[in-house]
């Protein structure tokens, strides 16, 4: 089937809108009113409600017709305004949408059906039929596709997917919801649900409500291990809710949610994603910052060709071991290594200088300036790697991210970073605004790294994106991150791969805590022919690492880690031990062929802790150049 919508949500994430009872509730609609009865009675609040979700960046909006079918209806007494609550309710959404002028999506909302006896002791077709009452006239009303949620049992869920599957022109999205065991009220396992409701005729199939994002995070790991190539979808509770003062209280903060969107991004490559109850525009809006920077619009970089692309052909890239001195090291199989020396807060480099004066004396091949780590505001890394390189012999390796500049911005900094005499890059997506000191900043990200990527490499045959001929090529050492930690191994393969097809030389980890995790990766992709820099952190303490642990996404500090800082014991046998840990990482690192250096990330800068670290390498650097063949 191809539609707008699926078109979507097989390119890039779609977010979808969170919780309308819980927003109508808060703003004094009464828990016994008929909600769904709003669309007809108070249009402005329904109305009110999908625009602060548009607003707060929804690119779905879900008809507040979740209750609207006539058994539900009929308690209220209103089954006989269902046709015209449905179609109100599509009317408005589809008028929020209108107003908005965004790119967004017209759910149609189709929730279990409350019956005195119960939906499960009514017969499939009686089921069936009501459903098909509700789903005729939101599809004769214009929805842009069905969900059906909030489903507990098989047999509702199928009715309602036989109801829906009269209109095959419109999408459909079918979500169970599961309890903190990880099963139905029913018993049934979220992988095999998930491949029934897909071969049911779900285009998206997934789980909402009932449980916080922590325990959905399971259920659709299982979901995305019953079939890799599934679209799902994940609406979760913001937690679990509690009774203060005559109403239900959902404390789940926005913040919480936005950690947990990555994680079913990142990890588990959900495509449709948003809240349910307990959820509000401010919780959409943080997941909207976050879902940005793991998943940008545009990963396909795409320019029109130029009347000189077709007369000029691309210049001949410069040979590897004459791009820098790095990366003549790595060309002649060298162990090489760097460290990590963030740029300053201010405006004075003088002790970021002496700190990287004591790397190079001690031998250290490079030094890494990250951009904006943990997006906060520090001194251009630019202008620090050209300070650098003006007063110390030691090549600086520029970190650039997506996160700040368009396109236009990114081509223009990296010719200027060339003409300063910068060789050597990494690549990086970049951390969204929301994890750092100014979480209101605006993000760009016309691309991610992968899109970054293809612009370097143009750039190193002598063509900027439209195809314009530069005259001479630039000569960069493309780097790109890869975490051998991450939930989602595959997804991380598969990117890694797109990395290195698009024109990445050099590969860059994340620190590595398990070298067990670092050697399966490496197993997946031995056929890439690229050197690998093992990242390494020397952990300053417990609270250091449990801070990686909870707080910094990606990263993996293993129990066994933090057990042993734990059990340490004073501030200074914590670090002793951090050092210790970091030099068994590397020591063990080294013994794949693949790991061509290290990429040592000291807390704060500090540079005698690097070079504790890299005491070993650097004592025999110079007489044992590692054997490639």
């Amino acid at each position: 089937m191809t539609h707008r919508f699926l078109d979507r949500i097989r390119d890039t994430v779609v977010l979808a809108d969170g919780a309308m009872g819980t927003v109508l509730y808060g703003r004094g609609v009464y828990v016994n009113r008929c909600f769904d009865e709003l669309n007809v009675s108070q249009p402005d609040l329904v109305l009110e409600v999908h625009r602060d979700y548009l607003k707060a960046g929804a690119d779905l909006i879900e008809t507040n017709t979740f209750g609207a079918n006539r058994v539900t209806l009929a308690p209220h007494g209103l089954e006989s305004q269902m046709r015209e609550i449905n179609r109100s309710g599509v009317a408005l959404a589809r008028r929020a949408v209108e107003e908005s002028q965004r790119d967004a999506f017209v759910a149609g909302s189709i929730g279990p059906i409350r019956h005195p006896r119960q939906p499960h002791h009514l017969g499939g077709t009686e089921l069936e039929e009501i459903y098909a009452e509700q789903i005729g006239a939101l599809a004769e009303a214009g929805v842009d596709l069905f969900v059906i949620e909030t489903i507990s049992r098989r047999d509702e869920m199928a009715a309602a997917l036989r109801a829906a599957r009269a209109y095959p022109d419109i999408p459909i999205v079918a979500q169970m919801t599961f309890g903190e065991d990880g099963r139905t009220v029913e018993g049934d396992l979220p992988g095999p649900l998930a491949l029934w409701m897909r071969d049911q005729g779900a285009h998206v199939v997934g789980c909402n409500c009932s449980t916080g994002p922590r325990a959905m995070l399971e259920v659709i790991e299982e979901m995305r291990a019953a079939d890799p190539e599934l679209l799902l979808s994940a609406l979760p509770n913001a937690g679990s809710p509690e009774y203060v003062e005559g109403r239900y209280i959902y404390f789940c903060s926005p913040e919480y949610m936005a950690t947990y969107a990555r994680r079913f991004l990142k990890g588990w490559n959900v495509r449709l994603l948003g809240g349910c109850c307990g959820t509000t525009p401010d919780h959409i809006r943080s997941m909207r910052d976050s879902i940005r920077a793991l998943n940008p619009a545009r990963i396909e970089v795409v320019a029109p060709p130029s009347r000189e692309e077709t007369e000029t052909p691309p210049a001949q890239i410069v040979p590897l071991p004459e791009r820098s001195r790095f990366a003549a090291r790595l060309a002649e199989g060298r162990f090489v290594t760097s460290v990590e020396m963030p740029p300053p807060k201010g405006a004075d480099p003088t002790r970021v200088l002496e700190r990287i004066r004591t790397l190079h004396a001690a031998g250290v091949d490079a030094v890494n300036i990250p951009d904006g780590p943990r997006a906060t505001a520090r001194m251009s890394p630019m202008a620090l790697g050209s300070l650098v390189q003006q007063s110390i012999a030691i090549e600086p390796i520029l970190h650039y991210c997506c996160r700040d500049r368009n396109l236009l911005g990114m081509q223009s900094d990296l010719l200027g970073a060339h003409a300063l005499g910068i060789r050597n890059l990494i690549v990086i997506t970049g951390d969204p605004p929301k994890l750092g000191d100014y979480p209101n900043a605006t993000a760009v990200f016309d691309v991610d790294s992968i899109g970054l990527t293809r612009i370097v490499n143009r750039l190193n045959h002598g063509q900027d994106l439209a195809g314009n001929p530069l005259g001479a090529a630039t000569s960069f050492l493309i780097g790109v991150g890869v975490n051998p930690a991450a939930l989602n191994l595959d997804e991380e393969e598969r990117r890694l791969r797109l990395k290195i097809a698009a024109g990445a030389e050099v590969v860059y980890t994340q620190p590595v805590f398990d070298t067990g995790r670092l050697f399966q990766l490496l197993e997946r992709t031995e056929d890439l022919d690229v050197p690998v820099l093992v990242g390494i952190l020397p952990l300053n303490s417990h609270r250091n690492a449990e801070f990686f642990q909870n707080e910094v996404p990606g990263m993996e500090v293993p129990e066994v880690v933090r057990k042993r800082l734990r059990q340490a014991g004073s501030d200074e046998a914590q670090r002793r031990v951090g050092v210790e840990i970091a030099r068994e990482a590397l020591h063990e690192a080294r013994q794949s062929p693949r790991i061509r250096g290290a990429y040592v990330m000291p807390p704060f800068g500090r540079a005698d802790r690097a070079l504790e670290v890299l005491a070993d390498v650097l004592a025999t650097a110079e007489t044992l150049p590692r054997d490639r063949e």
